[in-house]
């Protein structure tokens, strides 16, 4: 399977009937999956649908859905209401005798509340049945196109993170060989460090300071925490290669590598050591930030 990112934008249109719509995909970053939908009213029966095949395509990212529908005969048209108007001149003509006012006019009757009605035109059953149809055929349409600059995006991403598990593995192998790591190089520091404590004071039992020593080379040796990275890197190449909603897991990685790490640069007791470690936690922190746009 391919890697997919949760960035893409999708459009698609068409029509049926007197109708005309356009709907419009946009997904970003997320822990889940998230379907946001804005339908216009007398279309909330496609939510389910168009919620369920979402899920079917995609397993990760917010995704903003919105449906706009044009109706080419939805020219709306305007009557009197001739019970309503009667019975206000009716009224009117009761009132004109009692008290001294002016005849309403036409203006004044129209914009009384009930007068004037706007009537939508009516609509068909099979027509909108067959809108609804054709605007969940243009979702599926407008989900694939996401789907497919997902996973563009996607491949690209995965070639990146490659391209850090290289530099990571190379920092590795820099550590690795580090000459102040080697042994001798432990020892002839401490060494130094022992002669030094000796000339302050006599009463130090070079025995004890012998063991303890060797429990400072042991503390100070990065060999578990390299072969740890090793491990981290080759789970990493794996689940790359393999493809899918890998996102969760190698974000899980990263956090592992960053671990490991933080290790290595504390008990690093070598300026390119120390380098090398901090260079490591560079590209660790970059590989992190990738992942965070895989699915």
């Amino acid at each position: 399977m391919a890697l997919s990112s949760m960035t893409g934008f999708a459009r698609s249109h068409g029509t049926s009937g007197p109708y005309a719509f356009e709907w419009e995909l946009k997904s970003v970053n997320a822990k889940g999956f998230d379907l946001r939908l804005r339908l216009p009213p007398g279309w909330d029966e496609i939510e389910q649908i168009a919620r369920k095949r979402a899920a079917d395509v995609l397993s990760r990212g917010t995704v903003y859905a919105n449906l706009n529908v044009k109706r080419a005969d939805a020219l709306s048209t305007v009557r009197v209401n001739e019970q309503v108007l009667a019975s206000i001149v009716k009224v009117a003509g009761q009132l004109a005798g009692r008290i001294d006012a002016v005849a309403p006019s036409i203006d004044g009757l129209l914009a009384i509340k009930g007068v004037i009605e706007v009537v939508e035109p009516e609509s068909n059953e099979d027509e909108d049945k067959a809108a609804k149809a054709a605007v969940v055929a243009a979702f599926d349409e407008a989900l694939a196109a996401l789907a497919e600059m997902r996973r563009r995006e996607g491949t690209a991403l995965g070639q990146i993170l490659s391209q850090r598990m290289d530099e990571i593995e190379t920092l590795a192998r820099k550590a690795e060989a580090a000459p102040g790591r080697k042994p001798e190089a432990i020892r002839a520091r401490l060494a130094e460090q022992i002669a030094a404590l000796l000339e302050t004071s006599d009463r130090f039992d070079a025995d004890r300071l012998n063991q303890e020593s060797l429990l400072i080379a042991a503390k100070a040796d990065i060999r578990e925490e390299l072969d740890r990275i090793a491990s981290h890197v080759s789970q990493a190449r794996e689940m790359l290669g393999k493809g899918g909603a890998v996102g969760r897991r190698l974000d899980f990685l990263a956090q592992e590598f960053n671990r490991e790490v933080n290790t290595c640069c504390s008990k690093a007791n070598d300026l390119e050591l120390t380098n090398t470690g901090l260079a490591m936690k560079n590209v660790v922190e970059q590989f992190r930030e990738q992942v965070q746009n895989l699915e």
